[in-house]
């Protein structure tokens, strides 16, 4: 080796050249990957210098060896004089190659890798003649390097590039050799092996690699690569022969663990079908049909994966015949998709068959949609055959392919402007639909009638006398009580009146409700019908048709109440409710609009406006879409044919509708205004809606007398009502949900809806009005109003040039009339600050200051719109005050007059709402604070980090304060500044912040614990715990501790739930002592409870698994094989379920039970004790008696500790424990007495001194024997035995005497 002089064989050099050479070729360089272009480099489009200036420097151990041959390579050709070109590079490594991947021999790994790592980068960017000259000997020497066997993945991947770059290079001669020999064709073949290889990486670059070689075909005049048949051929026999395995263990229950692993090797088989259909243009046309069979016998396979990736396979290959080029492949793939046509009743293979094929036929309407719509009736009724299937599956993949027919494969020319041949096609098309309504398709009947709704989508009202025998069928079924379809039914016939319009579907079916009869059933169900569908119809077809019936309907009404037939009356208003509810419907861009809507018709509305107040809401809302519709369609950006396929008018038609309803704006705004003044609050909105669109187009001389009219009523209103302010109160008494309010709100509601319409010469006369409302505080609404109506300008581009002009104006009206607003107004007062600070010119910046204090202030509103208003405000003067400019301070309020200019920037702002934390109230100061807290979030990376610090060191000073208002604002600063502000400007402020923190974790009032532990949660999130705990004192470590273990605690839990290792039974209540689940594991933060292996975060449950409980029967040991076993296995201790121990009742001599005999013998009386417990015990194991358990319902229901229902239902529970009734009334001594002196019929009565319960003894809940239970006589004094004598009965059958009370 000594003795070879080529550049690249540096295997003999010295070492101390290599080091030299290293050291020249790994310094950065001007040109490296820092500099180069971020687009170039998101692309992936870098040169070759770039490239390898990447590899110079290396910021990985692995890359250095990379570095190092490539600048002994630079360094070589440097001594050599050569230049640093591709060729150069490219001649090097080649010699390098033959040393790394000898012929003979084991291959040197290391050094072959970066060899071919390197070679990769060069040749791609090497002539393409040089790379065909050396193709032979590359190919020789990667042969080693590109077996799949032994090989690295990172030498696979890099030979995979070398062999793209070669393959790409090649010509047509070259690709004309046989696989036999040495050409690109032996080589496309082990890219076609590595390609399904296991390894996922080396796999990818296989295929990204014949991607791009067959992308990439050389010049020639066939469509495909040369090579694109061999890949089709190979992928394609390598799929089927793996499917083939596959299915012939599919039904093999033993080999299914080897039907498995074919999964992998059929998902990457399918890869590289996907692969190659998308490098040549869908699939070679020669090799579709076998293609096809194959991936339909795939795709009934159960693996679901299987059957996506075939899928997937089919969707790309039409996905790349879409286009043009490839388009001429389109028909052949159908046919060969039809001629796979599986069986009928083959449940596996129709519907992903029926899938494909309705994808093909999307695709093929895309490309020639003429030819498609022809031949679409023969399609229709191939697929349509399959609903009379018995399969479910089958009638639903038929039903949604019919669908998808309909709504791609008809074109929009076929709708507007059918030629002859289309009319027939439609006609055919509508048939075999009607054939659908067969007895044999009639299990399909659901499926479909979602046919029929989307034929009716897609005809149109070309559907109009076609479809004319679906519609009888299914209005018959409809009318049919029996039949179970009807809401399918009803979407059927929706879907009609929008296509075919309301007085079609009436002819076919009518309502039939003037004369009912049994020939002629009535059909009031279609009333809701049409009220939901009916749009771009006729609207003299309701003033025809519905208008006259409901006039009928109402004399039926009137008829009705003389007679008094309550019933009748009701269905007939409910009738014409129904009638005029469809008005919005016929309203709506109506066909014949400048024909049908006249004076008459507009009379008609205006009188059921005033008389019909029921009706009022479905007059009012036709009335607003007959403006609203036309407006939307002039505002839509589609084409005339769009528009006119859509809605059946064009923009010129709508214009003229509007138009013409303009004429009658004038005097329907009349009717509406006074409607509106009769209507109550509560009932308006409908009617200024209706008020706003007819507003939208009056013209301006009509608008203007209108506003005339209504500011002198305003006017003459105001100077009533304030005149009087008193009377309007007296004299309405009703209640305020029925109260009219007063008529200067009315009117002041007109001139906000009419403020944004009206033209530049009626602004002054609106800010008069403003001003003489405004300094009025005796009607809060009222002003209210006034500033929403200036608010109301800035929608109009008049309003913001009015507003613009008289901003000076406005400025001095809001600052004189500060004090005069009222709570109520606050929220419109802060709208409209913000309106005039958004176009404050930079002359006037004085008038921020002077409302700031207001917005500071504001912020701690109780209205939620307020605050959020003051905080809007706030950021928005803080915009304006970073735009810069002066700010005259000598025009500010309460300052001198002799006050310098000051210049407005952001830490100026802050500097002036910092004023605010030196106020004289706590309410001030904690308002500053939040003001600060809120403009900081949102400004703190446009202001210094000095005025940063300088505002935490000071804000956190406030920590100690001994008000809670002032604290609670901090707490927010901190957060905010803990989560958004720069960790080099909140790390040195821990020290300060931590410890004040801490100061207040003990404070349960307004959540200040939970506050703090959740704003350390976030500190320890983003500084970590021991940063946090560095600055934490020492009595606030145990509680910093906490919050470490609870976040611990829950890690794990959720660990435990994502393993699966949940049981529902660990929800259950905790057993602690805590008064709520906060405070447990808040407070629960012991070593004991934290130490503790079988507690969960709250330290009271166990955890699941570590302990299990096996129930067993005594005679029957468990078997543990059976798979009932898991049944007996319990996470908790089982308990033995005690048995009841019944007792027989005495019988007389007919066969009575006899209750308290009078004996005294023990024995009789345990002989007649009757258990009504499940146990007949209670816990302690007293026996439980039939008065003690009347006795206890009665306690548990009226008692002292009964549950009660308070105020909205809910329950509420007393925490007064009751005493027993004993103490209060004596204290019994005990005397011994003789079993034989007890009476008979005594009741026992237990003590807690004999180990009953508490207040047992009151009750007197011992068992019942000898007198017999009188419920009356016992219910009053609540179970106590009645005893003379001053004697009581104990319950071991003692006689006591009561003590005396209160003298007795």
């Amino acid at each position: 080796m000594s003795g070879n002089d080529n550049p690249g064989n540096f295997a003999n050099r010295p070492k101390e050249d290599v080091q030299s050479a290293a050291q020249k070729g790994g310094s950065a360089s001007a040109g490296g990957f820092a500099s180069m272009d971020p687009d170039k480099q998101l692309r992936g489009e870098m040169s070759l210098a770039e490239k390898l200036d990447k590899i110079r420097s290396p910021k990985l151990q692995n890359q250095r060896e990379t570095a190092v041959v490539l600048s002994a390579i630079e360094g070589t050709l440097e001594e050599q004089k050569c230049q640093f070109t591709p060729a150069g590079y490219f001649a090097a490594l080649l010699a390098l190659l033959k040393q790394s991947i000898p012929a003979k021999g084991p291959i040197n790994k290391e050094l072959a890798t970066t060899v071919v790592y390197l070679l990769d980068l060069v040749t791609s960017h090497v002539q393409a003649n040089l790379l065909r000259s050396k193709f032979s000997e590359i190919f020789l020497s990667l042969a080693p390097a590109s077996t799949p066997t032994n090989v690295e993945a990172s030498l696979l991947r890099s030979s995979i590039g070398c062999l793209e770059s070669l393959l790409v290079a090649q010509d047509a001669p070259a690709w004309a050799l046989p696989p036999t020999q040495e050409g690109p064709r032996r080589a496309i073949t082990r890219l076609l092996t590595l390609a399904v290889d296991h390894r996922p990486k080396v796999r990818k670059r296989a295929q990204d690699a014949i991607t791009q070689i067959l992308k990439n075909p050389p010049p020639s005049p066939a469509l495909d690569h040369p090579a694109a048949d061999m890949c089709a051929h190979a992928a394609m026999q390598s799929l089927g022969d793996l499917a083939a395995s596959s299915a012939g263990q599919r039904n093999d229950f033993k080999a299914h663990r080897q039907n498995e692993e074919h999964t992998p090797g059929l998902m990457h088989a399918l890869q590289l079908v996907k692969t190659i259909a998308v490098a040549s243009g869908g699939w070679p046309s020669r090799k579709m049909e076998p293609l096809c069979s194959i991936l339909m016998d795939i795709s009934k396979s159960s693996n679901q994966y299987l059957t996506r990736a075939a899928f997937d396979v089919f969707e790309m290959m039409f996905a790349r015949m879409a286009n043009e080029s490839s388009s001429t492949k389109l028909p052949r793939l159908m046919e060969a998709l039809w001629e796979l046509r599986p069986s009928q009743h083959d449940s596996q293979l129709l519907p992903p068959w029926i899938a494909v094929l309705s994808r093909g036929y999307d695709v093929s309407a895309q490309v020639s949609p003429g030819e498609v719509f022809q031949k679409l009736p023969e399609g229709f009724e191939a697929i349509s055959q399959f609903l009379a299937s018995r399969s479910h599956n089958i009638r639903m993949s038929a039903s949604e392919c019919l669908i998808s027919l309909l709504a791609n494969c008809i074109p929009f020319n076929v709708i507007i402007e059918p030629s002859v041949q289309d009319e027939k096609v439609l006609e055919r098309l509508a048939k075999l639909s009607n054939a659908l309504l067969a007895v044999k398709y009639q299990a399909a009947w659901m499926e479909v009638f979602h046919v029929f709704s989307a034929l009716f989508a897609a005809f149109k009202w070309r559907s109009r006398t076609i479809t004319n025998d679906i519609l009888i069928t299914i209005g018959a079924l409809r009318g049919n009580e029996s039949f179970t379809g009807k809401k399918e039914a009803d979407v059927v016939l929706g879907h009609a009146i929008e296509a075919v319009g309301p007085e079609a579907l009436l002819e076919l079916l009518p309502l039939n409700l003037s004369g009912l009869s049994a020939a002629q059933p009535g059909r009031a169900w279609l009333l809701p019908i049409l009220r939901d569908h009916i749009s771009n119809t006729d609207l003299s077809h309701f003033r025809s048709e519905f208008v006259p019936l409901s006039e009928s309907m109402y004399q039926r009404i009137l008829s009705s109440h003389e007679s008094e037939k309550s019933m009748q009356t009701k269905i007939f208003e409910t009738l014409v409710q129904q009638i005029w509810a469809t008005l919005p419907g016929y309203c709506f861009l109506p066909l014949d609009l400048q024909t049908a809507f006249d004076q008459s018709l507009a009379e008609l509305l205006s009188n059921l406006l005033y008389k019909q107040t029921a009706l009022r809401v479905d007059v009012c809302k036709g009335l607003h879409t007959l403006v609203e519709s036309n407006q939307q369609l002039l505002a839509v950006e589609d084409t005339e044919a769009e528009t006119l396929l859509l809605r059946r008018i064009t923009k010129a038609d709508a214009q003229a509708n509007l138009n013409h309803l303009s004429i009658f704006a004038g005097n329907l705004l009349s009717v509406l205004f006074n409607v509106y003044g009769q209507t109550l609050p509560q009932f308006r909105g409908h009617i200024l809606q209706c008020i706003n669109a007819y507003l939208s187009i009056t013209r301006a001389d009509e608008l203007s007398e209108t506003f005339a009219r209504v500011t002198s009523l305003l006017e003459s209103a105001l100077g009533t009502e304030f005149s009087q302010p008193q009377a309007a109160t007296q004299t309405q008494k009703q209640p305020l949900s029925e109260r009219m309010p007063p008529q200067s709100h009315t009117l002041m509601d007109l001139v906000i809806t009419m403020a944004i319409y009206l033209p530049p010469s009626a602004h002054p006369a609106l800010f008069s009005l403003a001003a003489l409302i405004l300094p009025q505080t005796a009607d809060p609404q009222l002003q209210k109003k006034a500033y929403k109506l200036l608010s109301r300008l800035a929608i109009s581009p008049a309003g913001v040039l009015a507003l613009e002009e008289r901003n000076a104006d406005l400025q001095t009206l809001l600052l004189g009339n500060a004090s005069s607003a009222t709570p109520p107004c606050r929220h419109d007062r802060l709208v409209t600050l913000s309106t005039v600070i958004n176009r404050l010119p930079s002359t006037d910046l004085h008038f921020i200051p002077s409302i700031l204090s207001e917005a500071v202030i504001s912020v701690k509103e109780v209205n939620e719109k307020a605050r959020t208003a003051a905080f809007d405000l706030l950021v928005l003067m803080a915009k304006k005050m970073s735009e810069g400019g002066n700010i005259s301070q000598s025009k500010i309020p309460h300052m001198a007059s002799d006050s310098p200019d000051v210049q407005a920037n952001l830490e100026e702002f802050f500097t002036m709402v910092s004023a605010g934390l030196v106020g004289s109230t706590p309410h001030m100061v904690s308002a500053s604070i939040t003001a600060l807290t809120r403009i900081l979030y949102e400004f703190h990376g446009q202001i210094s980090n000095s005025t940063i610090e300088d505002m935490i060191e000071t804000l956190g000073l406030f920590l100690t304060s001994a008000s809670r208002e002032i604290v609670r604002s901090v707490l927010g600063f901190v957060k905010v500044a803990i989560i958004s502000l720069p960790a080099t400007i909140v790390q040195p402020q821990l020290g300060t912040l931590i410890p004040g923190l801490m100061s207040w974790s003990k404070e349960h009032k307004a959540h200040f614990r939970a506050k703090i532990k959740h704003i350390l949660e976030r500190a320890i999130r983003r500084f970590g715990y021991e940063e946090i705990n560095k600055s934490t004192p020492e009595d606030g470590q145990k509680f910093l501790a906490n919050i470490r273990k609870t976040k611990e605690r829950a890690k794990q839990k959720r660990a435990h739930n994502a393993n699966g290792d949940t049981d529902e039974g660990r929800k259950g209540k905790n057993k602690g002592t805590f008064a709520s689940e906060y405070d447990a594991a808040i407070q629960s933060s012991s070593d004991e409870d934290d130490d503790a292996s079988s507690e969960d975060g709250n330290g009271k449950e166990r955890r699941i698994g570590e302990r299990a409980y096996i129930m067993e029967d005594e005679d029957m040991p468990l078997d543990l094989l059976d798979r009932r076993t898991l049944g007996n296995i319990s996470s908790s201790k089982p308990t033995r379920p005690q048995q009841p121990k019944k007792s027989r009742g005495k019988l007389n001599i007919d066969g009575k039970l006899v209750v308290g005999t009078g004996g005294s013998d023990e024995e009789d009386v345990d002989a007649m004790a009757i258990d009504f417990s499940e146990s007949g015990r209670t816990t302690d194991g007293k026996e439980v008696s039939l008065e003690g358990g009347i006795n206890a319902y009665v306690d548990a229901i009226r008692g002292r500790d009964a549950v009660q229902r308070g105020r909205g239902g809910r329950l509420k529970f007393s925490n007064k424990r009751e005493k027993p009734r004993d103490k209060d009334a004596m204290d019994v001594d005990e005397e011994t007495t003789t079993r034989s002196e007890r009476p008979a019929g005594a009741v026992k009565v237990g003590s807690p001194a004999n180990g009953t319960k508490r207040g047992e003894a009151a009750s007197g809940r011992g068992r019942l024997s000898g007198k017999k239970f009188d419920p009356k006589k016992q219910r009053k004094g609540l179970g106590m035995a009645k005893v003379s004598g001053g004697r009581v009965v104990k319950g071991d059958g003692k006689m006591q005497k009561k003590k005396v009370v209160g003298g007795r």
